[in-house]
């Protein structure tokens, strides 16, 4: 975890006071929603356009320790098999003990944010998730977040649309952040207990603070990117045929994703240690998934073919080598 031991702090180098920290908190809560209002609706269009009457259930819960939610899920679209897209603002106080695993000081907290998780109808189309929060504790705040990508029938170029979108929004604030921001995605998005990446990444970043207002304005980019990454791939993917084979290999491999959001994600920890909705916190998981003992795709399959690009690659540099 990077040192956290200054105040967040402007532009010109001064400290932000708290009236401050309050204004960028509230703006954060703001944007969340208006960013769950533009990903539901779009994704409501996809269906729409597919024929599909399937739309989006929204409930609103209460936090007891302060603050809440509003959850959106979709079920049995013909597109999305399931969508869930929700936002949160929640404060109090946290556990003394997992309040020391997280930057600044005392036991207030205050966070806000929206996580969704896409699973798709058709094997062809990935799955996805993003993820944009701003959290305070104490009298620091930091802005965190990513997008990434798992596909089961992976598509060169459809990769490398995803990390040109994302890159795109990084290099116009800061050309290092890609670069960071990627190798962050790569690192975490790792399932230790099985050698791979939970997909072909994306970018993953935390606990920028060193620039508040910096700071914000490229979190905001960052998650306007998210849409403009995601749907051409839908798009061009989800009406593709496919068999009974590429469906039982994608709720395999959805199995995965259901191993990485227990074990590992930052998000499903803060949630349950801070006594979030469970319904909402555990949404990310698939309708339907399937383990199977010790399975080996046959080899040279396209089944096999995926484990290839399971693993850190430079996908724009390898489309520039190819190009």
């Amino acid at each position: 975890m990077p040192s956290m031991s200054t105040n967040p702090v402007a532009p010109d180098g001064k400290e932000l006071d708290a009236a401050q920290l309050e204004a960028i908190s509230s703006q954060a809560a703001a944007y969340v929603k208006s960013l769950q209002e533009q990903i539901c609706s779009a994704l409501e269009s996809l269906e729409q356009g597919a024929g599909s009457a399937a739309r989006f259930r929204f409930d609103t819960w209460q936090r007891p320790g302060g603050g809440g939610g509003r959850s959106g899920v979709l079920e049995g679209g013909a597109v999305f098999e399931k969508a869930g897209v929700n936002v949160s603002e929640v404060f109090g106080q946290l556990d003394p003990a997992f309040a020391n695993t997280m930057p600044g000081d005392g036991i207030e907290f205050y966070a806000t944010g929206i996580s969704l998780v896409l699973h798709p109808v058709n094997p062809y189309v990935p799955t996805t998730h993003a993820n944009f929060r701003f959290l305070r504790r104490g009298r620091v705040g930091w802005f965190g977040g990513g997008a990434d990508l798992t596909p089961y029938y992976p598509v060169f170029s459809d990769i490398v649309h995803f990390h040109r979108t994302l890159k795109a929004a990084c290099d116009a604030h800061d050309p290092t952040y890609y670069p960071r921001f990627k190798a962050w995605a790569d690192e975490y998005y790792f399932l230790k207990h099985r050698g791979e990446t939970r997909g072909v990444g994306g970018t993953f970043f935390d606990y920028l603070h060193d620039d508040l207002p910096k700071n914000h304005a490229f979190w905001r980019d960052a998650g306007a990117s998210f849409l403009p990454a995601y749907l051409p791939i839908v798009k061009a993917r989800h009406n593709q045929p496919y068999g009974e084979t590429e469906r039982q290999f994608q709720l395999y491999r959805r199995g995965r994703y259901v191993e990485f959001n227990l074990i590992y994600d930052r998000g499903t920890v803060f949630g349950l240690k801070t006594d979030g909705r469970v319904e909402s916190i555990l949404m990310s998981l698939p309708s339907l998934v399937r383990w199977q003992y010790d399975y080996r795709p046959a080899p040279g399959s396209r089944e096999a073919a995926l484990s290839d690009f399971l693993r850190p690659r430079d996908w724009l540099g390898e489309a520039s080598a190819q190009s």
